[in-house]
């Protein structure tokens, strides 16, 4: 059993990143977990020009990784969830819904740290289509790349300070980590704000275990 979880930007270390995190899944007699990095992918996913043109890419590493029983898209935006889901019969999980899914799980009302503004509205018109606005509490930016998320100076307590602003502030019960580069800051993160913080990533993997694990 294998779950494939694609990186879709070129970035090798927050490809890493994600394993690092998704240790704590991997278990005896558990499926397999592999991470791979997109090489065809810009160094970071920041704009909907770099969302629409990993899609098809994403597509073709799924086609050509036909050997795994999931897949994870492991970027916020869910590039080319649906074009992969047509291009296999094995279940494909995007980070963004599966982090959302276990948020509303564990709270009644959900923030996301988002890397930045731009990116916000990009998010608000997935969540629409996933019709949960009425339980976001609100998106906040910390207005950082991809790689700063991932291991910036200073990205720490950037997150401490917009995590606290959603608690606090606009009320989330819970907190969702709107980066796969952001895994990392996880568990400490929580301790700080003392409330549930997502790591959407795992979110989706975890989703995948089950349904690998309880395949028919």
């Amino acid at each position: 059993m294998r779950i494939l979880v694609i990186n879709p930007n070129s970035n090798q270390a927050v490809t890493d990143g994600m394993e690092e995190a998704l240790a704590p899944l991997v278990i005896s007699g558990g499926p397999e977990i592999e991470c791979v990095t997109l090489e065809e992918g810009p160094f970071g996913v920041e704009t909907q020009a770099d969302v629409d043109g990993v899609a098809l890419p994403l597509r073709q590493l799924v086609v050509e990784r036909g050997d795994a029983d999931a897949y994870v898209i492991a970027c916020y935006s869910d590039p080319g969830l649906h074009v992969c889901r047509e291009a296999t019969d094995k279940p494909v999980f995007g980070i963004q819904e599966c982090g959302v899914l276990s948020a509303l799980s564990q709270g009644d009302r959900f923030g996301v740290i988002a890397l930045s503004t731009n990116s916000i509205k990009r998010h608000l018109r997935y969540l629409r289509q996933m019709g949960v606005t009425e339980r976001l509490a609100n998106e906040r930016p910390v207005e950082l790349s991809v790689e700063e998320s991932h291991a910036g100076d200073g990205a720490f307590d950037r997150l401490c300070e917009v995590g606290g602003e959603l608690r606090d502030i606009d009320r989330a019960e819970t907190i969702i980590l709107g980066c796969a580069g952001m895994a990392s800051h996880r568990a400490p993160l929580a301790r700080h704000l003392g409330i549930p913080v997502v790591d959407p990533v795992q979110a989706a993997t975890a989703m995948a275990m089950t349904a690998v694990l309880l395949k028919e």
